[in-house]
């Protein structure tokens, strides 16, 4: 990221702002997955866009990704200190979500 908001909201958006950034986020607190595993889990996904998503989460420090010199190519995706910091973060999007549920029939 170059141009960092003064706006602590604005921010948090431009790292994790997207349906399929959080949702990697949320299943990497799970453990460390490699892309495959992302992939089925994250259905609709295309390769093109984990792959971005995935390069996007790593350029703001909140996954790690790993290469291991082995044929195939194997590679692992973890969270990183700072991705794991944002596990208070789902947690309430998470209730929150719980709560509009009960709430609103969609």
């Amino acid at each position: 990221m170059t141009n960092i908001s003064d706006c602590p909201v604005e921010t948090t958006i431009a790292l994790i702002g997207s349906k399929w950034k959080v949702l990697i986020i949320r299943d990497l607190f799970d453990g460390t997955k490699r892309f495959n595993e992302l992939k089925r889990n994250l259905r609709g996904i295309s390769q093109k866009v984990l792959t971005t998503q995935l390069r996007d989460l790593e350029k703001g420090n909140l996954i790690a990704r790993k290469v291991y010199p082995e044929v195939p190519l194997k590679v692992e995706y973890s969270l990183t200190d700072i991705g794991k910091s944002l596990g208070p973060v789902l947690e309430a999007l998470a209730k929150w979500g719980k709560e509009y549920r009960k709430n609103f029939d969609y």
